[in-house]
């Protein structure tokens, strides 16, 4: 009987010390970040301008960062600001033009050029020229209806000093000047009009990801972890949270305690929000859509067309789904792209798992999605009609934008997943999310973002809504507000009621990141003194890439 007794002590105190060599294994970090794409490195550029000092882990399931969503090939490329996507000023049943989601859009994106001229300044950011190049936005509508339309968007966006520069057309001849391409072959009956706006861009979100991780991993208290795949993510008695990851090659587990974590990681955001169990995840279900782009890389055609030429969308279209020609500046050299064609996988990544809808999916969020399903029923037909699509009906739909267009110039090409974001709601039971939501534990230790457009483009100022939420004390320090006023000096104030500050950050930016001069920022509205900004949170969430 002693002798077992012995033995079961001894058993418990081998355990004991066991357990305490784990947990003094166990490595500290102020802040991991889970996902390597342009979220959580631009939020690690964030935190390691104004907390030099803080310790950063980044691991990204990969093996190498921003080859998923963050990667050239597999999005737009659109430095989005609303110069074009007619998604972004609707039309009420009244027949007037809302342009209060596209101002938001614009002063968004005017906090990334000056985040990154930031960068590029301080040499995180290398040649401008590597990630962003000047490319003009362009509306481009034919029928009655639709040019009527794009005439009133026109007219109410000139009330902005953000969208000054912008031009309106009907000449068939004036527009083949902006987009010969697109002209040449069409049917001269046809009544067409667009806009056209020299402040656009092309960005490439994979390169700015690479350098800004690159930067990150010159610093003495930032480490990453690649081919590294989180399993587990858990509370500690002390309010931290121990996040468990698998390296992918090798099998080797590693336990990491961080005391804030973020979760970039796109598709996969919602999975790993739902482990960590914080209740505020309860209130979110996901629905994949996937997008293929036809392209072209021939130089003959390549030359010809310099714009990013937004149309219509179809009924029952997400705004992912807008049809668009653009130039796109990847692997050294110029390509053009359209579509996107809507295609249907239950992964939620593109390097994904055909399990990652059903195992999303649990009691709190089926009702909602349900009910959505009910409710958008016309994207559900969308998506049946896109699927059917053959490439005869692809080809069609490439000569309403270029009509000359040879199906031997074109290959289609499979862009990466979005996970469209549905939310429990208390009348409807539950409602589709065009925007970007970021979803945080009430003490701000533990947060995730989830949804897609404008997404990468206003990368800048969703983080700095990540700050605010989650670091709020911080962000209230004079320490903090100078560093953030220096990196954005706009922060904090609407530049859309004046035309001179509008004009102060466009030649700034412009000239650090050597994009096309600047128009002279005009607007009806008379210049103000600068108010406080919307919370950059609340904007994020009323966006929609």
């Amino acid at each position: 009987m002693l002798k077992k007794m012995t033995g079961a002590l001894l058993g418990v105190a081998i355990a004991s010390a066991l357990g305490t060599a784990h947990a003094d294994d166990v490595k500290k970090v102020d802040v991991l970040l889970i996902g390597g794409g342009i979220m959580s490195s631009t939020l690690g550029i964030w935190l390691n301008e104004l907390e030099p000092n803080w310790s950063l882990e980044m691991v990204e399931r990969l093996d190498k960062v921003a080859d998923e969503s963050s990667n050239g090939w597999n999005n737009a490329g659109t430095g989005h600001s609303a110069l074009a996507e007619l998604n972004y000023t609707p039309e009420d049943k009244d027949g007037k033009v809302s342009i209060s989601k596209a101002i938001e859009i614009n002063e968004a994106f005017q906090i990334s050029r000056q985040f990154w001229s930031w960068q590029v300044k301080n040499g995180v950011l290398k040649d401008p020229k590597s990630f962003i190049n000047s490319t003009p936005h362009m509306s481009f509508v034919w029928g009655d209806d639709n040019i009527a339309f794009l005439k009133k968007r026109y007219e109410a966006l000139k009330a902005s000093p953000l969208f000054s520069g912008m031009q309106y057309s009907e000449d068939p001849a004036q527009i083949k000047q902006w987009v010969p391409l697109m002209m040449e072959g069409r049917d001269p009956q046809q009544k067409v009009a667009a806009t056209w706006s020299p402040l656009g861009t092309d960005v490439n979100f994979g390169e700015i990801t690479r350098q800004f991780v690159a930067n990150l991993q010159s610093k003495p208290n930032f480490k990453l972890n690649l081919s590294s795949e989180v399993e587990n993510i858990t509370r500690n008695a002390d309010g931290s949270w121990r996040v468990e990851y698998k390296n992918l090659q090798d099998g080797k587990k590693t336990e990491t305690d961080a005391k804030f974590v973020f979760i970039g990681a796109g598709g996969g955001a919602l999975h790993l929000l739902q482990k960590s169990g914080i209740p505020e995840a309860n209130d979110y279900a996901g629905f994949p859509v996937g997008g293929s782009f036809l392209v072209t890389d021939n130089p003959a055609i390549a030359q010809q067309h310099l714009a990013k030429a937004y149309g219509k969308a179809s009924v029952g279209a997400p705004p992912m789904s807008v049809p668009h020609l653009d130039t796109r500046m990847l692997d050294g050299k110029r390509v053009i792209l359209f579509g996107p064609f809507a295609t249907f996988s239950t992964k939620f990544l593109k390097q994904g798992s055909y399990l990652d809808l059903l195992t999303s999916t649990n009691t709190h969020n089926a009702w909602p999605m349900v009910r959505v399903g009910v409710a958008e029923y016309p994207l559900v037909e969308y998506l049946a009609g896109q699927l059917m699509l053959s490439d005869d009906d692809r080809l069609a739909a490439l000569r309403e934008y270029f009509p000359n267009a040879k199906k031997e110039d074109w290959r289609l090409w499979q862009a990466g997943q979005r996970v469209q974001i549905i939310k429990r709601d208390t009348d409807k039971g539950g409602v589709l999310k065009l925007g970007t939501e970021i979803v945080a534990a009430k003490d701000g230790s533990i947060a995730g973002l989830l949804g897609a457009s404008p997404g990468a483009s206003t990368a800048a100022p969703i983080m700095l809504s990540v700050l605010e939420k989650v670091f709020k004390d911080k962000v209230a320090t004079p320490e903090w507000q100078a560093k953030l006023h220096q990196i954005v000096p706009s922060y904090g104030t609407k530049l859309n009621g004046d035309p001179a500050r509008v004009q102060q950050e466009w030649n700034y930016t412009a000239e650090v990141l050597q994009l096309a001069t600047p128009p002279v920022a005009t607007g009806s509205q008379p210049a103000k003194a600068t108010a406080s900004a919307p919370r950059a949170d609340k904007a994020a969430n009323d966006m929609a890439l």
